[in-house]
């Protein structure tokens, strides 16, 4: 089966207008892409990140469009004759929803299903580690293999700060230790402390979402709830999420952004173990001065400070 793209470029006061004018016709599930909204969103969420990245941003630039996607039948081809036409019939309107320029992208149920895969290939990581996309049979002798499916909403390894995190628990993980990671996401760093040998591992993460996403991927690595838990909710506020994760943690590992390591950074010394070890990153290198200050601040020892392509990360003892 075949499918069409139809993007339509307008302004940012033209977006509902048009959004109404779709709905009307039938027309929903509609893909928004507008940097008024784009930036407002950042400006309202700025605690959640301290870098986004450039291409996107420069993608974003200008942009107020919308896409909906039609199959290549002759229902589709009727949809897009009488979306062309209402379209005429606004620009001939008062109505200043900008140049309305319909364009059409061809996509193939393949495509539209698996064209993303060819991104992703296995990935050696430090020394041990090789992270597999799902639908890889790759293996390398000496090396621990971490399945994932990279079409999930989550972190795949491939960013730096993941990297760091798991070249540093490499070093780290030691037989039947016990591990948690805070702000989970896909479970990529506590799963990865299963395969390197702990002998229980706790994920948490404030989005809900995290807890499907986590579990599917430990199944993929045959992991089961008898060694692995995921929980979700905000670890500094939520009192029975604090009770389910409890204390005696080897290692705590939080792959976040500065702000949150920052408010964690005190309650994390009642989760660790005599001896045990909290691992810190997403922290963008113009902020890792002052994160360090921070962490030392409330007690820390810093053990090891990394640094790569512009982000930090911090291996600490009390």
């Amino acid at each position: 089966m075949s499918w069409i793209g139809v993007k339509i470029d307008t302004v940012h006061h033209g977006l509902e207008g048009l959004e109404t004018l779709l709905s009307t016709m039938g027309i929903d599930g509609l893909v928004i892409e507008d940097e008024q909204e784009f930036e407002t969103f950042l400006e309202e969420n700025r605690q959640c990140w301290d870098y986004v990245d450039e291409d996107l941003s420069r993608d974003m630039a200008g942009k107020s469009r919308i896409t909906f996607y039609v199959e290549a039948d002759e229902t589709g081809f009727s949809t897009i004759a009488l979306v062309r036409l209402a379209l005429e019939t606004v620009k001939k309107s008062q109505e200043d929803w900008g140049s309305l320029l319909m364009t059409l992208e061809n996509l193939e149920e393949e495509d539209w299903a698996y064209s993303w895969q060819k991104y992703y290939r296995p990935m050696e990581i430090g020394d041990r580690l090789l992270v597999v996309p799902e639908w890889e049979q790759t293996t390398m002798d000496g090396r621990v293999s971490l399945i994932l499916n990279p079409g999930l909403t989550f972190g795949t390894g491939s960013h730096t700060t993941t990297r760091l995190c798991l070249t540093a628990m490499e070093r780290l993980v030691q037989q039947g230790q016990k591990v948690l990671d805070l702000g989970c996401g896909s479970g990529i760093l506590s799963i990865a402390g299963l395969k390197l040998g702990a002998k229980s591992a706790v994920g948490c993460d404030i989005d809900p979402l995290c807890h499907k996403v986590a579990y599917e991927n430990a199944a993929l690595n045959g992991i089961t709830p008898a060694t692995y838990t995921v929980l979700s909710g905000d670890i500094l506020t939520d009192k029975t999420l604090q009770t389910a994760i409890g204390t005696g943690y080897d290692l705590v590992v939080a792959n976040i952004v500065a702000d949150v390591i920052l408010a964690i950074s005190k309650p994390c010394q009642g989760l660790i173990a005599e001896g045990g070890t909290f691992l810190c990153s997403g922290i963008i290198d113009d902020r890792g001065d002052e994160v360090e200050a921070g962490l030392k601040a409330d007690g820390w020892h810093i053990v090891e400070r990394q640094q790569r392509e512009g982000w930090c990360a911090f291996t600490c003892k009390l």
